[in-house]
């Protein structure tokens, strides 16, 4: 539309040229220079004549206004400053060997920022312009640069078409992004605009494109947003944001100046303006200002009409995503209730590592208070009217600060889905498994969802378009699993498909009851089992036939996983000392309706979230935290009886010893004794297109830090043990091969055999665990084997403490009573291994431990001193 706004007149200011403008961050007063040698100053609301400086540089293409002060940078290379009390010419503040494109002073005002032709940026100080730090990774002159509003971040458009994003937290700036794809390559003197302006959240950036577009980048993930297209007709030659962010307003070659609403990327304004260069929003009025090549400058009250002028008057609006992390916050944007004084919010300091928490997603200068900022609705104009509700500690305290702030505000985890990530841009892993992977892409008017194995030969790859809109899925041989949200009034859905049928149709459709959604579901060869915002565990048979409904006991609902018939479910507890809520666990055997486990803490440490849940391929619980440890859950079978033991702690693998490799590591299954997950580099916390590959970490349980590299033994140390390991091939002629390791140093021999004693452990524990009641043939006789497997890693730990001496006796002692033997051969070997190293006292014991084996008095209890001579 076209406004019926009176048009300004324009203010004839500067000579023929590059022409900008400021406003001070107060909205006192409008900076404007360009080439000839005066500096104008508008007073806002004055309509009389500007204060001039005329003691200034000539072709002046750049100007950053402070409150009391402003810099201008000019094609003779010298950045001046200004005072705006008198009006005057300062000081130098900095001199560069080529033109200056652009200046920005930092939100603190503190530190100017400069581009020039040069092909570094440099970063001085106000005060002291001796404090310079200089950007020099990009290595291409830079036509623009931009502070993020918290100052910590500068973003540089060069004329290469990438933009750099360098962190500027430490003394040295640090080249942390490059942002490629999005902006073309400009001529460090070109019209076109290529500069980035941060949104007022902070939480992304608006860029204008070669297409003549203006694309959202987000900050989280520097992935590419919502668009605002089809406006210009020309090259976009200017652009800011209004300063809540509600609105957008774009210059262009085409001589239109286009007022867009944030919300839905729609014009809602249209202004002919000719050879426009620079744009100006007054931080509180509704007052835009922007200057021409043809020297004139526009100031134009109410420029934005009546319609929309609201607007301007809400709190600050969020920046437009595809999809919003704030608007998909847990359980569909759980609202925090009310309940005996407690008002659970999202995390703040624990539960960080949750997907799509709030406290990964906010800037540090927003709070959970900050959320009613973001609320928005369809009110005619697009928006609320920006009247902020009360605090719910408000309403119950009448505003009484010493009073609310003894009312503890708990912090509950909040729900995921296994194996799958957030939005990232327009795409999305749905499902990342050992069977293989599902991702989908947000194409606006409806999805394409693709899924694709690993394994060719069983399974064809498939992709369909989704008009569901699926956000959840899982993958497993037998079929595919999806759900999507309920929208409008349509009810949440349930689709699964099979990968082979013996009929023409066999997948199905189901729905949840209206206003009902999915937290988190999980398939296994038996069942579908489904936790929703109702606080319901749905199961059903692969069919689609219900088969069980139940409420469980912890809630809100966080996940759940499966295997066969088994099903676990994770929900909040009762709440902790440290005001977050536990994390309580449940194992429930869905055909025969036995519950294993009911009611059990997750083992966490404080403040630490769960990344994923999942059932080993031997069908063993397992979890990943957010601290990089693995564990596993044993003798779950038997209630009240299970316990987590930890098989890896990522923080201690080799790789990262030294701390030169910063990495993360995304959980994928426990299969085949080994760990699977997506290694992440630079910080990532899920992985991204192209599909990464897998890597699968051996089992370590931390009982000690990084091994050493193993070093070659003298040749002397390698006879003996060679000796050694003839005397263990004699107790067992069916062992082929050992975790011996004769090369190592001893420190790393014995902290490798003790792990790997303490994992056959896990493994035998494990596998009595599954014969238990019903044991077949088969696993009895691999617990056999693997205890078999123990006593020979006992054997070995045996002959490293006889080789230390004497005075480890009663060490090697205790070794002998760990052995499970009860054929009485372990022990035999184990005396003629302490007779080897003539340790004759130890053997003497040995032999009386053996004894009582054979006798069955296997307690391992002495009835005498085991003092050595």
């Amino acid at each position: 539309m076209t406004s019926t706004v009176p048009r300004p007149r324009p203010r004839p200011a500067h000579t023929q040229g590059s022409t900008r403008c400021a406003y001070t961050p107060n909205g006192t007063e409008l900076v404007t220079v360009g080439s000839n040698n005066t500096i104008r100053v508008y007073k806002t609301g004055f309509d009389g004549e500007p204060a001039n400086i005329d003691e200034c540089q000539e072709q002046n293409v750049a100007v950053s206004a402070a409150n009391d002060f402003f810099v201008a940078g000019s094609e003779d290379g010298t950045v001046s400053l200004y005072s705006l009390s008198s009006n005057a010419f300062d000081r130098f503040l900095l001199r560069c060997s080529l033109p200056v494109r652009d200046v920005a002073l930092s939100p603190d005002c503190k530190w100017c920022a400069v581009a020039s032709d040069e092909l570094t940026v440099k970063v001085v100080n106000v005060e002291d312009n001796t404090n310079l730090k200089t950007l020099r990774e990009h290595n291409k002159p830079t036509k623009h640069l931009s502070y993020h509003p918290k100052g910590d971040i500068l973003a540089l458009s060069c004329t290469d078409g990438t933009i750099y994003v360098y962190s500027l937290t430490a003394d040295q700036p640090e080249l942390i992004r490059k942002v490629d794809g999005v902006i073309g390559a400009l001529d460090t003197d070109a019209e076109a605009s290529s500069k980035v302006v941060w949104h007022p959240d902070g939480r992304a950036f608006a860029v204008a494109t070669p297409t003549r577009d203006v694309r959202v980048v987000s900050k989280n993930d520097w992935e590419q947003q919502r668009s605002f297209s089809n406006g210009h007709e020309g090259d976009v030659t200017a652009l800011a944001w209004s300063p809540n962010g509600a609105m957008l307003a774009t210059a262009g070659k085409d001589k239109k100046i286009l007022i867009w609403a944030t919300k839905d990327q729609s014009i809602i304004a249209r202004h002919d303006y000719a050879n426009v260069m620079d744009l100006a929003w007054h931080p509180t009025k509704n007052l835009l200002s922007f200057t021409t090549s043809d020297g004139e400058v526009y100031i134009c009250p109410d420029f934005v009409s009546d319609q929309f002028a609201s607007w301007l008057k809400l709190p600050r609006q969020p920046a437009p995503f595809i999809h919003d992390p704030l608007t998909e916050i847990s359980a569909n944007a759980r609202r925090p209730v009310i309940a005996n004084g407690f008002k659970p919010q999202a995390p703040r300091n624990g539960r960080h590592g949750t997907p799509d928490s709030i406290a990964d997603l906010l800037d540090d200068d927003m709070d959970g208070g900050d959320l009613d900022d973001f609320v928005v609705d369809d009110d005619g104009a697009g928006y609320t009217t920006g009247q902020k509700r009360p605090a719910a500690d408000d309403e119950i305290y009448g505003g009484h600060a010493s009073k609310r702030a003894n009312i503890l505000e708990p912090e509950y985890h909040e729900s995921f889905q296994p194996g799958s990530t957030p939005w990232r841009g327009n795409r999305k892993y749905l499902c990342l498994n050992l069977i293989g992977f599902v991702w989908t892409v947000d194409q606006d008017s409806h999805n394409t969802v693709t899924v694709e194995f690993y394994d060719h030969h069983e399974h064809r790859d498939f992709h369909f378009t989704d008009t569901f809109l699926y956000d959840k899925a899982c993958l497993n041989n037998k079929g595919a699993l999806f759900s999507c949200p309920p929208k409008d009034d349509l009810p949440a859905t349930i689709f699964y498909r099979p990968h082979e049928t013996w009929t023409n149709r066999s997948d199905w459709r189901t729905q949840l009851p209206k206003g009902e959604a999915v937290l988190a579901m999980s398939l296994s060869d038996s069942f579908i089992t489904v936790t929703t915002t109702a606080n319901y565990v749905r199961v059903y048979t692969l069919f689609g036939i219900p088969y069980r409904v139940y409420r469980p006991k912890s809630a809100p609902m966080v996940t759940c996983a499966s295997y066969k018939d088994y099903v676990l479910t994770m929900g909040n507890g009762a709440l902790g000392a440290d005001g977050t809520t536990k994390l309580l666990y449940t194992i429930h055997n869905i055909k025969t309706d036995e519950v294993c486990q009911n009611e059990d803490v997750v083992a966490l440490p404080e403040g630490e979230s769960i990344k994923s849940v999942f059932f080993s391929d031997a069908g063993d619980p397992c979890i990943y935290d957010s601290t990089g440890t693995l564990l596993t859950l044993l003798h779950w079978r038997r209630p009240g009886r299970a316990y987590w033991a930890p098989l890896l702690d990522t923080k201690l693998l080799t790789r990262l010893a030294g701390g030169k490799r910063q990495e993360n590591y995304f959980p994928i299954a426990v299969a085949d004794n080994k760990f699977h997950c997506i290694i992440l580099k630079g910080g990532d916390q899920y992985p991204y297109f192209p599909r990464p590959l897998l890597s699968e970490f051996e089992f370590s349980v931390p009982i000690t830090g990084p091994v050493e590299p193993k070093k070659r033994k003298s040749k002397k140390s390698r006879r003996t043990d060679e000796d050694d390991d003839d005397l263990m091939n004699q107790s067992d002629h069916e062992s082929s091969g050992s975790d011996f390791e004769p090369e190592e140093p001893e420190d790393a021999e014995t902290i490798n055999l003790t792990q790997s004693f303490l994992l056959k452990s896990i493994f035998a524990s494990q596998l009595e665990d599954q014969i238990t009641g019903r044991g077949s043939h088969l696993k009895r006789s691999a617990l056999a084997r693997m205890e078999l497997e123990i006593d020979k890693t006992l054997l070995q730990m045996l002959a490293v403490e006889c080789r230390e001496g004497e005075e480890r006796g009663m060490r090697a002692l205790e070794l002998v009573r760990l052995m499970r033997d009860r054929t009485g051969r372990m022990v035999e070997a184990a005396g003629k291994v302490a007779e080897r190293y003539g340790r004759g006292i130890l053997g003497e014991k040995i032999r009386e431990i053996g004894e009582r084996k054979m006798m069955g008095d296997d307690d391992g209890e002495e009835d005498d001193d085991d003092g050595f001579a």
